[in-house]
């Protein structure tokens, strides 16, 4: 017979309450990506005939390279949330997970730096 309460076998195992923060940034990226989707998508649309120098002429104005930037940046911090998420519900063994975390957190970090760099080039 144990004198272990319920409580003191699940101690450590349960939510601590982290992942809500994580839950609401995930909410809070997919909401904003609904509209700048929609305008990335309707600015490729009215491009599809468009030649190369009228593409870098539309990137090169204020307004769509700062929506572009923003646009990279919410979807590629959605994308590593998701990722990351996918990791720590799936993958058991902890050498994986902190493997897989760091790749996901460094293939994203590499990624957005090289768009940005590719953009603001292009805007500059």
């Amino acid at each position: 017979m144990s004198l272990n309460t319920p409580i003191s076998k699940v101690r450590g195992l349960g939510s601590a309450k982290s992942g809500t923060n994580h839950w609401w940034m995930q909410k809070i990226a997919a909401v904003a990506l609904v509209p700048l989707t929609i305008w990335f998508v309707a600015s490729i649309v009215q491009m599809t005939n468009a030649d190369y120098f009228t593409v870098i002429t539309w990137l090169s104005s204020p307004v769509s390279a700062i929506l572009m930037l923003i646009y990279i940046v919410i979807a590629l911090y959605h994308l590593r949330l998701g990722l990351t998420e996918i990791v720590e519900d799936y993958i058991h063994g902890e050498g994986m997970k902190v493997f897989f975390q760091f790749a996901i957190l460094f293939g994203c970090t590499i990624i957005t730096v090289a768009s940005i760099f590719s953009v603001l080039k292009i805007a500059l």
